[in-house]
């Protein structure tokens, strides 16, 4: 089965869906426009819609042909990323600072395309219920959906989620069984030093000089502390001080993020960090603050669910374009907190291109929104047959 004749019938008007949320980019929470044309979208092909979960979430609930309750999450998310677009595109963005640098907008229009689909032919036996959701760069988006009652008010029984590759062949569905992306913390370090007048250094604690050789040190920790077969990323990704040419400053800050696959392996990370800035405290008689947020979980795919996906996906892309992924990936996404509660798997859709996510060049290509949308309704399909 190649994309679904009926879903190819909305290629145009799914690239025009998404062409619109790509100019109108909102970030995280801040989600009110494009959940206000999904939650319309929904109600016009008569799914129950309901909006508000996890602020600017929308969740649509469809009863299939059938008359069982056993239910099938589908999941996306919404939010573009607070950066500059680069691409000179006809529908770049309209928003200064925002840009879809990660595809989310493709992501919101092949769940609608899915959503219209199973709407509209209803072959299945049980309950979609798509799940649009906010924030999902790093501001927790998927926590706040599950703390307000997101799996007590719609039970699924099993979730799907997705996410555009453009690193990899047009049509390649990948899917690794078990851990698969990287839990994440984000840090921030603050040293407190003491300032002067730039030509008599020796009045001041420098916290530029603190903080350059403390980003050294944090350097060393993955390499020198972590077992080498154990996944694991350290990178700082700030470096913030002073506000003038002949002034020593006060205070100096850093910032950055770690990623790993084993919960031992964030705790000694973690530990290490602190017992570095402790260590520089004490060295250079000054104090620093240390801010460890664990901001994504380690996204763990159920083996006979990920299985399950990629058998799915064979249907619509073919067996050559389907592949049980081998490797972890150090990217992180907040679907990982959804397979904590409900059993379920998430896979990357390849298509050209060939730019980086979160890159101001990067370019989804709208030839994936079908065979996303095609997927999706084809997983709900093969788990609720009639």
């Amino acid at each position: 089965m190649p994309v679904m004749p009926k879903i190819e019938e909305y290629r145009d008007e799914l690239i025009a869906i998404r062409h619109d949320f790509h100019a109108h980019p909102e970030i995280g929470f801040e989600e009110e426009r494009t959940s206000k044309i999904v939650a319309d979208l929904l109600k016009s092909w008569g799914i129950e819609v309901h909006t508000g979960i996890g602020g600017t979430g929308v969740v649509g609930v469809l009863q299939g042909k059938g008359s069982k309750t056993r239910a099938i999450g589908l999941r996306m998310d919404m939010d573009a990323l607070p950066m500059e677009e680069m691409t000179n595109l006809p529908y770049r963005s309209t928003s200064p600072g925002k840009f879809h640098g990660c595809g989310h907008d493709g992501h919101t229009t092949m769940l609608l395309g899915a959503a219209r689909y199973l709407a509209e032919t209803r072959n299945f036996d049980g309950r979609a219920v798509f799940i649009f959701q906010p924030a999902e760069e790093g501001l927790g988006g998927a926590r706040r959906m599950l703390a307000e009652g997101l799996f007590q008010r719609f039970p699924c029984d099993e979730i799907y989620g997705m996410h555009n590759d453009p690193m990899n062949k047009p049509n390649a569905v990948g899917v690794k069984p078990g851990p698969s992306m990287a839990g994440a913390t984000f840090f921030d370090i603050v040293v407190h030093g003491v300032g002067s007048h730039g030509a008599m250094p020796h009045q001041s604690k420098d916290p530029i000089v603190i903080v350059t050789s403390l980003v050294q040190n944090l350097q060393s920790i993955v390499s020198r502390n972590v077992g080498p077969t154990k996944p694991a990323v350290l990178s700082v990704t700030q470096i913030h001080s002073g506000s003038a040419y002949n002034v020593v400053p006060e205070r100096a800050t850093i910032g950055g993020t770690i990623r790993y696959f084993e919960e031992e392996v964030k705790n000694l990370i973690h530990e290490r960090i602190k017992d570095l800035c402790a260590g520089f405290e004490k060295s250079y008689g000054v104090k620093i603050d240390v801010d460890l947020r664990e901001i994504f979980d380690v996204l763990v795919n159920d083996p006979d669910l990920a299985n399950a996906y990629l058998d799915a996906a064979r249907d619509i892309v073919g067996e050559e374009s389907v592949t049980e992924t081998k490797e972890v990936f150090t990217g992180s996404e907040d679907f990982a907190d959804m397979l904590k509660v409900v059993p379920g798997a998430h896979c990357t859709l390849g298509h050209s291109g060939g730019v980086p996510l979160h890159n101001p060049g990067f370019i989804l290509d709208d030839a994936i929104l079908p065979v996303g949308a095609s997927i999706m309704a084809r997983i709900v399909e093969k788990r609720l047959p009639l």
